[in-house]
């Protein structure tokens, strides 16, 4: 459905760290970011697809990277232990049921305070 998500930041190395910890957990691993004259980023993707993509970077326009109020990136987790371990360090992971029954999910925020969403879809057949 997406080609990729991209998320501001203004730590570009702090960002990585807390992707990392995130991320790794749920099966997606850093990529090279060739240099195409634009700002720098880090990009993660799942095993050996190229798409989808997801993106972190410094504003295209030098500014200050701020928060998109009403914005959230959901990340799919293989199960609700992974959703767990990707949320170590963040709010309680739970049952939703008001999202659907099997709905496991854990929100928190990254570095420069984007909503991130990690969620186990047990109520859809993936």
């Amino acid at each position: 459905m997406f080609s990729h998500i991209t998320v501001g930041t203004r730590d570009l190395e702090r960002a990585g760290r807390f992707y990392d910890a995130v991320l790794l957990p749920l099966g997606l691993k850093r990529r090279v970011v060739t240099p195409d004259g634009g700002p720098l980023a880090l990009c993660w993707v799942t095993g050996q697809a190229l798409l989808p993509r997801f993106y972190v970077y410094m504003p295209y326009d030098g500014e200050p990277a701020t928060v998109g109020n009403g914005s959230m990136v959901a990340f799919l987790a293989p199960s609700q232990e992974a959703v767990s371990m990707a949320h170590a360090g963040g709010l309680a992971p739970g049952a939703r049921p008001h999202y659907g029954d099997g709905y496991f999910g854990a929100y928190l925020r990254d570095p420069d305070g984007n909503k991130v969403h990690i969620v186990h879809r047990g109520d859809l057949l993936l």
